[in-house]
């Protein structure tokens, strides 16, 4: 697992808090037994129960207690909390602040800027940077400082963050109550056959990949997902979506959009990073490879949020550009499609 690709989302996450490749010379052995020996003031009764709430990993599956360690094994242990969540030091970091008042701050959060502490990101976070330029900013329910809502790592976009107690938990309520307007451009593998739609659908964790999401035809797994898209540009082999969020669970819109058989452009979680749709020239693939480098991440970009003022009851709304990567790779989709008009048509 690439540390970095952790995502910073909005519920359920999973954070690596030991890690340990079993050598070649190892007899099998219980896997309590073993950790025993591994895990400072473990005990076994401990282990057993981490074991039964699917804590413990063996090569990324999740085992019981009675699992018999091999050579070359990799054990993970994941939890629902960080460690060391509670520690958060400032760092003097720019932001870019859109708006800002006594109750609340907009900030329009650039790519690959991990929004709190997690696994293999203590440092340089958003959260991190609201620790200098803010003191006694409110604690959300997972004890993180002004955070209403988080988006992806390598998402960019607006974030809107409390600072009072008033503030975060009146705009909290809004989250909850899905009366907030938030909407997300995003640029999508194939072409997109109905010019808006709704996309309904569960969402949980992966059986098998547990750094992935997925929709589940089951009411009774996940939960409920509701995300509206409308099409705001075709390119033949990528079409440019809005998205608009009735809830916010995590991932939804790579997984949504994914589930409907449109992955996001770069998208490496999900496949994305792969030539999904087109030709199988040596050039389109050249062409690929440019725009990857150009936009080295998932096309997403949180464009819009509404909210009702937690002390005026205004509603107020907030639009940002699309940041210069994704312009630069829309634009070269727009170019390709526009000189390859014939090959492109679908």
């Amino acid at each position: 697992m690439d540390n970095n690709q952790i995502d910073e989302i909005v519920e359920d996450e999973l954070f690596e808090h030991y890690r340990f490749d079993v050598p070649n010379g190892q007899a099998l052995l219980r896997i309590d037994k073993y950790l025993m020996n591994l895990i400072p003031n473990a005990t076994r009764n401990k282990i057993q129960t981490a074991a039964t709430n699917g804590d413990i990993y063996v090569n990324d599956i999740p085992v019981k207690s009675n699992y018999k360690v091999k050579p070359l094994d990799v054990i993970r242990i994941l939890l629902s909390h960080p460690p060391f969540e509670n520690r958060v030091d400032p760092e003097d970091i720019p932001l870019d602040i859109v708006y800002e008042d006594d109750a609340l701050l907009l900030i329009n959060k650039p790519p690959d800027f991990v929004v709190h502490p997690g696994h293999g990101n203590y440092t340089g976070t958003l959260v991190n940077a609201l620790a200098f330029h803010f003191e006694n900013l409110p604690m959300n329910s997972s004890e993180r400082p002004g955070l209403v809502h988080r988006i992806d790592k390598d998402t960019s976009g607006l974030l809107v963050i409390a600072k009072t107690e008033a503030a975060m938990t009146h705009l909290a309520k809004q989250f909850e109550a899905k009366t907030s307007e938030r909407e997300y451009i995003a640029l999508v593998w194939g072409n997109v056959k109905e010019d808006e739609g709704t996309i309904e659908g569960n969402i949980a964790r992966h059986v098998k990949d547990r750094m992935q999401m997925a929709v589940f035809a089951d009411p009774e797994i996940g939960k409920p997902a509701i995300t509206h898209y409308k099409v705001l540009e075709r390119f033949g082999y990528v079409t440019l979506v809005s998205c608009i969020l009735e809830t916010g669970r995590t991932h939804q819109i790579r997984v949504h959009m994914k589930h409907i058989g449109h992955t996001l452009f770069n998208d490496a979680r999900y496949g994305g990073d792969l030539i999904l749709k087109g030709t199988t020239f040596t050039k389109y693939k050249q062409f690929i490879d440019n725009c990857f480098k150009i936009l080295p991440r998932q096309a997403l970009h949180a464009k819009t949020l509404g909210f009702k003022h937690p002390t005026t009851g205004e509603m107020m709304r907030f639009d940002t550009e699309l940041p210069q990567d994704m312009q630069d790779c829309i634009e070269k989709w727009r170019g390709y499609s526009q000189s390859n008009a014939s090959e492109v048509e679908e």
